[in-house]
């Protein structure tokens, strides 16, 4: 295993992170037990496997100069996306025993995953962890994994944790492209794309930097939504019959995602007129995540992102009139796709230098209120059960990450015929996290009702 530089994105995520907004993203999978030492036996085979699997012995160190190269102003002026930056690369002092740990029975898996979200990675290692929570009546556990975002995306986080769960199927991974051939100047023929290919990455920039600013100046904060950083964090999460989502659909039109959103914005309603607050004319600025990423492409660890930014239409009345405006927001959004508008704001990452990133990191992370105000994300999973040492995941519940100023973050995965809600908040900003929980759950039956009709 050799070193491998941190993709400009990756940096940004390592920057942004404070003690009161660590940047690391999580799944609660709940297993099936057959007897009480179920999640001892658990504990010993995820640190006997994590030891075989390269990816989890990665750690991330400072890069201030190319390999081989000069420590001068030359070499910053020559390579400045590198200078400043960090790479992964091989722990030789990985121990599993350090990230895999076995905690006492509390019998409430997601006050626990709550408690354990809130503490940031170390830095000086591997930055991941995987917790092995017993249930208290013994019929069953739980494994909270923690990954950093700039270790891992939802996609990267799912095959190194299914490294370490029962062997799954997977296609032979394609030949990787040959590397061009380098020197001091690109060929004449390359010459004319590679002038396109700037012109077109300015102009997108542009685009983005100019809809970013529109976006913020028409914002209207939610102040549900946004609050000062405690530190804390609770969990909550809620399962949904796929086949139900199916039914809203095929009624309705749309995709799954469009019914998944919606039923977000109509539980908000339910939730922030239950506290007192008033949905009237509400509509959150929701960032929706879009990966760039291609099956076994040549960059399998970095994040390959984008987004969509959307305003949920909270303040909306009428379920099936919430369900439109969403449907309508994303069809806008595929059209224009995913390199253009505010929600793209995270390809001028690529944008940025090394250094620019390690000094600006923080600043940044700050923005992300002006930028957005809830994230809406969905993770993908198998089709196929996952099990580890003969125990059946019955449960996986995906965590994203809070952005600083935000109180509340959204994720979403299906798994074997449900969908998994995953809710993460801050916890003094959002005590009653629950009813929110619970809101999804009743959003999904009165659209029900309402295509039944």
């Amino acid at each position: 295993m050799t070193a491998d530089l941190l993709a400009p994105l990756d940096l940004a995520f390592w920057h942004i992170e404070s003690p009161e907004h660590p940047m690391h993203l999580g799944a609660l999978g709940v297993f099936a037990a057959h007897s009480p030492t179920a999640g001892a036996h658990a504990a010993d085979l995820l640190a006997a496997r994590a030891a075989g699997v390269s990816g989890l012995r990665m750690r991330i160190r400072d890069v201030w100069q190319p390999k081989g190269s000069e420590p001068s102003l030359t070499s910053l002026l020559r390579r400045p996306m590198v200078f400043g930056g960090a790479a992964r690369e091989p722990d030789p002092d990985f121990d599993p025993l350090h990230h895999v740990r076995l905690h006492a029975p509390t019998g409430d898996f997601h006050a626990d995953a709550g408690r354990l979200m809130q503490r940031p990675l170390a830095r000086n290692r591997p930055p991941w962890e995987a917790h092995v929570l017993p249930g208290a009546d013994g019929m069953s556990f739980a494994v909270l994994f923690k990954f950093h975002h700039a270790l891992a995306d939802g996609l990267r986080a799912l095959t190194l944790a299914a490294a370490v769960l029962d062997p799954m199927d997977t296609p032979a991974p394609r030949p990787l492209p040959a590397n061009p051939p380098r020197g001091l100047l690109p060929g004449l023929r390359r010459l004319p794309g590679l002038l396109r290919d700037t012109v077109s990455d300015v102009g997108r920039a542009l685009d983005i930097g100019a809809s970013l600013a529109v976006s913020t100046l028409t914002a209207r904060p939610t102040p549900a939504l946004t609050a000062p950083a405690t530190g804390t964090r609770r969990t909550a999460g809620v399962v949904l019959d796929l086949d139900d989502v199916h039914r809203v659909r095929k009624s309705v039109g749309g995709t799954v995602n469009d019914v998944l959103i919606a039923v977000v914005a109509g539980a908000l309603r339910r939730w922030l007129d239950a506290r007192g607050d008033g949905s009237d004319g509400v509509a959150p600025r929701a960032l929706i995540p879009v990966s760039r990423r291609r099956p076994r492409t040549a960059h399998p660890q970095g994040n390959r992102l984008s987004g969509y930014l959307m305003r949920l239409p909270v303040g909306e009345a009428d379920p099936l009139g919430r369900l439109n405006a969403v449907r309508t927001a994303m069809d806008r959004n595929k059209d224009a796709g995913p390199h253009r508008g505010a929600g793209a704001v995270a390809l001028l990452a690529d944008h940025v230098p090394a250094l620019g990133h390690r000094l600006g990191g923080p600043l940044v992370g700050q923005a992300a209120r002006l930028w957005f105000d809830i994230l809406v994300t969905s993770v993908p999973l198998p089709g196929i059960g996952l099990r580890l040492g003969g125990h059946p995941v019955t449960a996986v519940y995906p965590f994203a990450p809070l952005a600083p100023g935000q109180s509340l973050a959204v994720a979403v995965s299906t798994y074997r015929g449900h969908v998994h809600y995953g809710l993460v908040a801050d916890a003094e900003a959002v005590p009653d996290l629950d009813r929110l929980a619970a809101a999804l759950s009743a959003e999904v039956e009165t659209l029900l009702a309402v295509c039944d009709r």
